[in-house]
């Protein structure tokens, strides 16, 4: 069997020879199913198993969350009230109080877990997440622009974060374009869209009256406090849409780790492909950013999490999601029961957490020889 570091190689040596991606060989072909396999591969058995343990994880934290409160309830209670059995003052308590806030938490995890991955395989760089390439930032300035002038609230806050996203992906895109667009080219630009997005937010907080930045300072750390029904329909609807395309993309997704040329000779239409990918994940990023806040490091952590619990070669998607949904839930129940009688933004957590992680990283990309 080849080496799989001399095979990623070869291909792209053959059509850089060749002059011209359509004359890739058989073998490399063969060298691309060998590496990347098709999209059955992803029912590999550690990769299922991987990600009912994680669901089941989602599952108990979810549930572990609606029994915290000021009248707390029993585990098994708060199942039966989910199914509308019970004492009915519990499921009041569970169902109309609780559950908006589990279900943002849960739905805004695997927005911001598949997003991260997306990102991440694309570009083909673990520091490649939505928050730091300025997609984050771009929704959260759209969204505190309308708490600032009071256009928040209900479908306003989703489409104002969409809006953001989608101006801030447009702008990275067309500034990293030169016959193309590049991963290393994203995250020069995006990085520094990041720090204009940041600057705004900055200068429409410190513009606006007392209680418009009080509530645009709350809202930026990352916060699931009083969440609603308003905000779980449009980032459900969101998901539904979304998540069904970022599965579809994935065996595209993966002959683009093999490189622009190699991809193209395989009949992959490379920047199609890749601005399918991008709005994909800034509608993911957007939706959980608007309903949720921008959560901190969860798009950075969660994939490489789950590409190192799944033993892949890239972030598996779906299990990214599962994750991120695990680290959102299990930071909010952090930070609901760290400091007593205070319930802290789940965005102090999740920051906290993966900070480390993004110090690991950056070390490593150092020690690989890839960090610039």
């Amino acid at each position: 069997m080849p080496n799989p570091k001399t095979a990623l190689k070869a291909p792209a040596e053959t059509a850089r020879s060749a002059g011209s991606a359509r004359f890739l060989t058989y073998r490399t072909y063969r060298t691309y199913r060998l590496v990347l396999p098709p999209v059955s591969g992803v029912f590999r058995p550690r990769l299922v198993a991987l990600c009912v343990v994680l669901a089941a994880g989602a599952f108990v934290m979810f549930c572990w969350g609606l029994t915290t409160g000021d009248y707390p309830i029993g585990f098994t209670d708060v199942v039966r009230a989910l199914v509308g059995s019970g004492d009915p003052g519990t499921v009041l308590v569970v169902q109309e109080l609780r559950l908006p806030r589990a279900l943002v938490g849960l739905l805004a995890g695997v927005a911001f877990g598949v997003s991260g991955a997306l990102f991440q395989t694309m570009t083909r760089n673990p520091l490649a997440s939505p928050d730091m390439i300025g997609l984050t930032q771009g929704a959260g300035t759209a969204v505190v622009a309308g708490i600032v002038l009071g256009w928040d609230g209900g479908l306003g806050t989703q489409a104002l974060g969409l809006f953001g996203a989608l101006v801030t992906a447009l702008t990275v895109y067309v500034l990293a374009w030169r016959r193309g667009t590049t991963g290393y080219r994203i995250i020069l630009v995006g990085i520094g869209v990041a720090w204009i997005c940041t600057s705004a937010t900055d200068f429409l907080v410190a513009r606006g009256g007392r209680f418009q930045a009080q509530a645009a300072l709350g809202w930026l750390v990352g916060n699931l406090n009083n969440r609603t029904w308003g905000q779980v329909g449009p980032l459900a609807v969101a998901l539904a849409v979304l998540l069904p395309a970022a599965l579809l993309l994935g065996r595209l997704l993966r002959t683009l780790q093999l490189g622009d040329d190699v991809a193209t000779g395989l009949g992959t239409r490379v920047q199609p492909v890749r601005l399918a990918i991008l709005l994909t994940g800034v509608g993911l990023i957007a939706f959980a950013t608007a309903s949720a806040g921008p959560v901190a490091f969860v798009a950075l952590a969660a994939p490489q999490i789950a590409q190192r619990l799944a033993g892949t070669a890239w972030p598996p998607t779906l299990a990214s999601g599962l994750t991120g949904a695990l680290v959102v839930l299990g930071g909010d129940l952090i930070a609901r029961t760290l400091v007593s009688g205070t319930e802290l933004p789940v965005g102090i957590v999740t920051g906290v957490l993966g900070a480390p992680v993004l110090l690991w990283l950056l070390v490593r990309a150092n020690r690989a020889g890839s960090g610039g």
